[in-house]
């Protein structure tokens, strides 16, 4: 455990009686109470989750703009302050380097927030393809986030600033301050709830947390129901759904590839061989990362990325990767062994009462 890197709130997670496991070389809590509860609380009330391991990189000067367009596949040209929005990172072949959110702070001022156990790679690719003079800073080690998710979510911000909150709409942002020094609040989320983000100083993380643990109807909640809320919605996680052998188009992201510049990657970012499947399974038995797809007549097409129970649906749900020819097909086959269980395609979001673009 000693190798593993540790969150301001470390401390808290052990004194609190957190399971802790080893997530993308951090050492995170994965439950509290329970999965199931943490999953049920936060669709019906409000959670905290600890996502300080997350990367955050700060981009500034009078061509900050131009030379950003040429490396993620945000559309900058409409993103204007106060605002952020999901993309990519890719590498010249159109494969997926990361998946990042492009906060605008103000004119050519940008804070990018990457994948923790991408953040060392990230930063020195996108700098190699910065001009020299830029400004571009890795601010992670100094930066905490933490994540309020739930429908309750905006209740509990506005006693926490005492103030009503309700005007930030979806994938909008607005600096303010927490105990004398910088917050950043946005509203995105990852669990398919009303939900925002706060990033402040790593030193503040401990007093925030314990402000929001006092308020009443907050539970936190680990790694484990932020996996099973964001798999209900079918967002996709780095490194089991998304990774730089798949493009966007291929995960089935290819509607977020609207930039009209000429970024690394675009000429490949369309490419298509295999198609990211939604699939309802029979029953509480969950497939695996990397367990087999077979078509009923038991040829194998693919394998699964993400699978688990849906707790708010009350049977499993997967992705899983299929070779395109075959991904419009009704039914397939998953697991290994004699017994595989039987997948049928599906939409997303499989779970669709989530609050997360409701209308404060």
């Amino acid at each position: 455990m000693s190798d593993l890197f540790k969150t301001p709130l470390h401390a808290w997670h052990v004194e609190n009686g957190a399971k802790m496991v080893p997530f993308a070389g951090w050492d995170m809590p994965v439950q509290y109470s329970g999965i199931l509860e943490e999953h049920h609380h936060t669709r019906t009330k409000a959670s905290i989750f600890d996502i300080c391991h997350m990367g955050e990189f700060k981009l500034m000067g009078p061509k900050a703009k131009s030379a950003l367009a040429n490396v993620v596949t945000h559309n900058l040209n409409t993103l204007g302050p106060g605002r952020c929005r999901y993309g990519f990172l890719l590498n010249e072949q159109g494969g997926i380097l990361d998946d990042l959110i492009v906060y605008c702070l103000a004119d050519d001022e940008y804070m990018l927030v990457v994948n923790g156990a991408r953040a060392t790679a990230d930063y020195a690719w996108i700098k190699s393809h910065l001009p020299e003079d830029m400004f571009f800073e890795n601010i992670s080690d100094m930066t905490a986030k933490i994540d309020l998710q739930g429908p309750e979510s905006c209740k509990v911000l506005n006693r926490l600033m005492g103030e009503d909150w309700s005007f930030l709409t979806y994938f909008a942002c607005k600096k303010d301050e927490f105990d004398g020094d910088p917050l950043l609040i946005s509203r995105t989320g990852y669990t398919g709830e009303l939900g925002y983000e706060l990033y402040l100083r790593e030193d503040k993380a401990i007093k925030l947390w314990e402000k929001l643990v006092s308020i009443s109807g907050v539970k936190p909640a680990g790694l484990g129901a932020r996996d099973t809320l964001r798999l209900e919605m079918g967002m996709a996680l780095y490194g089991q759904d998304l990774d730089e052998n798949h493009t966007p188009a291929e995960a089935g992201m290819g509607f977020f590839l609207k930039s009209e510049t000429d970024y690394i990657g675009k000429a490949h970012g369309m490419d298509v061989r295999v198609s990211l499947v939604p699939l309802a399974l029979e029953g509480r038995r969950a497939a695996r990362h990397d367990d087999p797809v077979f078509l009923p007549s038991g040829e194998e097409v693919g394998h699964v990325t993400s699978g688990s129970f849906a707790p708010s649906l009350g049977h499993s749900v997967a992705l899983a990767y299929i070779k395109a020819e075959h991904a419009d097909n009704a039914e397939f086959l998953l697991g290994k062994g004699k017994k595989k269980i039987t997948g049928k395609k599906a939409d997303l979001p499989f779970y669709t009462k989530g609050t997360a673009r409701i209308k404060l």
